[in-house]
């Protein structure tokens, strides 16, 4: 399964996207950073809930959040959306970002 922002799972308020899901974990400051090492295992969670219709932890949320953001930056630069500097500075605030 291919994690983007627009990915739609169960919220604890109802269905949602991934990008809503953030957004409201940002306007209630809820977010939370996740291990670098644990990132990967993190995600697998993120979708295994998705796919059997449970509430993933707010954790598991943000780093599928930060994957789905990792990738469309890749994304972007491999259409010439953006410059390799301009990747590298995205990349480098995803981690100050998300990533404790």
């Amino acid at each position: 399964m291919k994690i983007t922002l627009d990915t739609r799972f169960n919220g604890s308020l109802g269905p949602v996207t991934l990008r809503e899901a953030v957004q409201h974990l940002k306007a209630h400051d809820l977010t939370c950073t996740v291990p670098a090492g644990v990132v990967e295992q993190k995600v697998t969670v993120f979708s295994d809930c998705v796919e059997r219709g449970f509430t993933p932890l707010r954790s598991e949320i943000m780093a599928a959040y930060y994957m789905a953001e990792w990738d469309a930056t890749a994304e972007a630069f491999d259409r010439g959306l953006i410059t390799e500097g301009e990747l590298e500075q995205r990349r480098a605030l995803l981690v100050r970002q998300y990533l404790g």
